[in-house]
């Protein structure tokens, strides 16, 4: 469980003087079927959003507006990206933790998710995954 999967995926960028389009195909431009899109918005300064890992979900995190930080974090190394161009994400596999800090005023994350919500999928206490991924090493 590597931090190098982690990866930023510089997404399909037509420029117009009208205005940019920025387009995501499943299994084409990202390694995984979309199945579940949200978004974080209204942020409040100084808060921090994630603090969780996936046992089997993979995730895509865009800057659409504004700007934010996410550390991804592999039990072992630590990384953090700055997320700050719509036709940019971040590529987040499974069984990595992730924090995300740094919201700017009026900043938008959306997530692309390769499945549709399922609590048990989630590990939220930071020792548990520890555990989980320094299992047999």
């Amino acid at each position: 469980m590597s931090i190098e999967r982690c990866k930023i995926i510089n997404l399909p960028k037509i420029s117009d003087p009208r205005g940019n389009l920025t387009f995501i195909e499943s299994n084409k431009h990202i390694p995984f079927e979309i199945k579940r899109v949200y978004y974080l918005y209204d942020v409040p300064g100084g808060e921090t959003r994630g603090g969780h890992a996936h046992k089997n979900l993979q995730q895509l995190l865009i800057a659409v507006s504004g700007s934010f930080d996410v550390v991804v974090d592999d039990g072992y190394e630590k990384r953090r990206y700055h997320l700050n161009r719509s036709y940019y994400g971040l590529y987040i596999p499974t069984m990595i933790w992730r924090e995300m800090d740094n919201f700017s005023s009026g900043s938008v994350c959306l997530v692309l998710a390769s499945d549709f919500y399922n609590e048990d999928d989630y590990i939220r206490d930071y020792d548990e995954f520890l555990k989980e991924v320094r299992k047999g090493k």
